[in-house]
């Protein structure tokens, strides 16, 4: 399983998801869905633009969590 932090970083930073859309141009859906971690798929640029505008890695941003520890 992937885990996006999106929602935890633009918290942390007070940010809304207009805000994040308005000063990076990524389409208000598409963010959205990474917030509530309803994405299925996004493309590479989008992670390299949130990825530099809040200057942090792609593993700060995303996570892979072990399917069989979090079924215990």
């Amino acid at each position: 399983m992937i885990k996006c932090h999106l929602s935890t970083i633009m918290g942390e930073r007070r940010l809304k998801i207009a805000d994040v859309a308005r000063d990076t141009n990524i389409n208000r859906g598409t963010i959205t869905r990474m917030y509530h971690e309803e994405a299925t798929r996004v493309d590479l640029d989008i992670i390299e633009q949130l990825c530099l505008y809040f200057r942090i890695s792609v593993g700060d941003l995303y996570e892979v969590i072990d399917d069989s520890q979090t079924e215990e």
